[in-house]
């Protein structure tokens, strides 16, 4: 730092002024305004000086102090670094820095400001809370530095305010810049692209086409991109990393472009989009980039999957997933299952933790379907099943229901090499009933309605996951008329297999599509009876009273419903039902109910569709639909647990309004 000099830069300009228009003013003989303005320089001269002289009294103490405590050898090192370095106090006050500092700042004077207003991307709280010592590629003056901060204790047992922080800078401008010239892989794939051209007049057809070929190029030219198409409704792109990034900072605005598209089409226009970036080889990024796609397909489309090795990164996915009228699907899916079913020599049966009448729905649906190839077949459950033990105790009355439930235990023991497990309206490791199992079976089907997430379970020899279904339990239903040529049902497996849908379609408000309506049809001719299902859900007067207590603690903002259960409710199905009641009032766009079960906190969120629960569910590490989703949070407290959501809930409508 230069001593000598006690104005900076900006003060000289200043002061120049200052004094030609003093000088100006005794030129044109306005003597008093000239003393005025003399004694006004003189004044900021002195203020300057002393101000200057206190700062260097300052820090001349300060280097005394902190050199006190260092060797001559540390002393000598730290004044002749090879590179910039600023020393701040606790607080973010910048007490000293070096030459080459200086000369990254190109002479602007910086001693005594805030750190975070002089450089931006620096988090004083990450530091001094010990979350972080790094910042990547922080830009000063056109260049980029890796900062590295080190939190140094002056002298033992001192108030935390007399600690000081050390800022190294590593020019990484060059590396930057590699970096950005890396490629990644993008692909590229239009969702219903056959069903929106079945809306639209034949002549339209090739102008729908067209448009749909010549946005998508044009979003590919707008990024420098190598873009070529592969199949009808396919693309794949390489692009720089500085352009990808661009993109994530617009939130890949390119899926409402799409979407506004209309030749008369009755369908919107959506694309699912894989991006695979950080790998070491282009090979990589495109099985990254694969990966992503799929997942971004698996979770209803109409949304971008980055894929940066091991971390995913989610946009989009704000629209309904559109119903599928074709049953092509569920039929292939019915006759891989009957194969599998009849070359395995035990069928096992399992969902997810804490049952709901859809997930034991589907599985007695299943098993219904299995008895009648004469296999032997289980459904694996352990407690809690408390939203579903009406329903269960009924079933255990049947004569070919009591030993078809069995636990974890028993299921580990009865399996072996040739055993098929089906999960049924679950498809991720966090979620499923017991993941040891999973691992322990070689052939493993997955049939669920959920949209995919993270931490999907994998290597699965078959997979029917399909995001537009109302529920697992029409899924199941649908494989029902495909798998045998004259299906039938007991009574209660029909009433089952249609409680399942009701709750999951909330008696056919939600998510309710053509299909789930012909399944309802196929279970009513089952002898379905409607009474029935509508006692399944019967309540008595205690539950009655407790959902009405949840739904009285309720506080409302901005058309959201937030309530925490009271500390005796322990009930994630009371819970969801409260959440479903809340939006019963006028006003309420979305509920959260939470109830906390020993050191777990289980959230379910509810939305008529103004608000996308499942993307706030996702970023506290849960999941589910637009309309209904939920999550777990572990060692943490209530009070925490509101406010992440706050915060959650504050992300999604900023990115929203944008």
């Amino acid at each position: 730092m230069d001593n000598n000099n006690y104005f900076s830069p900006s003060n000289k300009v200043y002061m120049v002024i200052i004094a030609l228009l003093t000088a100006l003013l005794f030129y044109y003989k306005h003597t008093i305004e000239g003393i005025i303005s003399f004694v006004i320089f003189t004044a900021l001269i002195i203020y300057n000086i002393k101000s200057l002289k206190v700062k260097k009294d300052e820090w001349k103490r300060f280097i005394e102090d902190f050199s006190f405590k260092l060797d001559t050898a540390t002393r000598n090192t730290l004044m002749s670094l090879p590179f910039p370095l600023i020393i701040t106090g606790i607080k973010g006050n910048i007490v000293w820095y070096n030459q080459k500092m200086k000369d990254v700042f190109k002479q602007e004077e910086i001693l005594g400001k805030l750190i975070t207003n002089v450089i931006k991307g620096i988090d004083l709280k990450k530091i001094t809370g010990s979350k972080e010592n790094h910042f990547k590629y922080i830009k000063i003056k056109e260049r980029y530095y890796n900062v590295y901060t080190s939190l140094v204790h002056i002298e033992e047992n001192k108030a935390s305010n007399e600690d000081i922080i050390l800022f190294y800078f590593y020019d990484m401008t060059e590396a930057k810049e590699i970096y950005d010239n890396r490629e990644s892989v993008m692909l590229i794939e239009v969702d219903n692209l056959d069903q929106i051209l079945k809306t639209v007049e034949e002549a339209q057809r090739p102008m729908l086409v067209a448009e749909i070929e010549k946005t998508i190029y044009n979003y590919g030219q707008s990024m420098n991109a190598l873009i070529r198409k592969y199949s009808s409704n396919k693309y794949v792109l390489t692009v720089q990393e500085r352009y990808l990034n661009e993109e994530i900072n617009k939130k890949f605005d390119i899926l409402d472009v799409i979407r506004e598209i209309n030749f008369g089409n009755k369908l919107s226009v959506t694309l699912s989009i894989g991006v695979g970036r950080g790998g070491k080889t282009p090979f990589e990024n495109h099985n990254y980039a694969s990966s992503a796609k799929e997942l971004a397909l698996g979770r209803g489309g109409d949304q971008v999957v980055v894929k940066n090795g091991e971390k995913l990164s989610f946009f989009g996915g704000k629209t309904k997933e559109v119903e599928k009228r074709t049953r092509v699907r569920a039929r292939v899916i019915a006759h891989a299952l009957r194969d599998l079913i009849n070359e395995s020599t035990t069928v096992f049966i399992m969902g997810h933790k804490n049952p709901d009448v859809d997930c034991l729905g589907a599985a007695v649906g299943l098993n219904s379907i299995i008895r009648t190839f004469k296999q032997e077949s289980y459904i694996v459950m352990d407690p809690p099943y408390t939203g579903v033990k009406l329903l269960l105790d009924k079933l255990k009355k049947e004569t070919d229901y009591e030993e078809v439930f069995i636990s974890s235990e028993d299921c580990m023991s009865k399996m072996d090499v040739n055993s098929l497990m089906i999960l049924v309206d679950v498809h991720n490791k966090g979620y499923v009933l017991n993941m040891e199992l999973v691992k322990a079976m070689q052939k493993i089907v997955i049939i669920d309605h959920h949209r995919k997430s993270t931490d999907y379970i994998e290597n699965t020899i078959l997979s029917y996951m399909e995001p537009y279904a109302s529920s697992t339990s029409e899924l199941i239903t649908e494989i029902i008329q495909y798998i045998v040529e004259k299906p039938k049902l007991k009574q209660l497996e029909a009433e089952a297999l249609l409680a399942g849908i009701c709750v999951d379609t909330k008696n056919f408000y939600f998510k309710t599509g053509v299909r789930t309506f012909e399944a309802a049809s196929f279970l009513r001719r089952l002898g379905a009876d409607t009474v029935d299902v509508k006692k399944l859900f019967s309540d008595d007067l205690d539950t009655y009273i407790k959902r009405a207590e949840i739904i009285k603690s309720a506080k409302v903002e901005n058309n959201i419903a937030i309530s925490v259960c009271p500390p005796y409710i322990k009930d994630t199905v009371l819970a969801a039902q409260a959440a479903d009641e809340l939006l019963n009032i006028t006003g309420i766009q979305a509920s959260f109910v939470f109830v906390k079960i020993e050191d777990d906190i289980y959230i379910s969120g509810r939305s008529l569709g103004e608000v996308n629960v499942q993307v706030i569910m996702e970023a506290l590490g849960g999941g589910g639909h637009m309309n209904i989703a939920a999550t777990k949070l572990s060692n943490i407290s209530i009070e925490e647990a509101v406010e992440a959501l706050k915060e959650a809930i504050e992300k999604n409508l900023m990115e929203g309004e944008k």
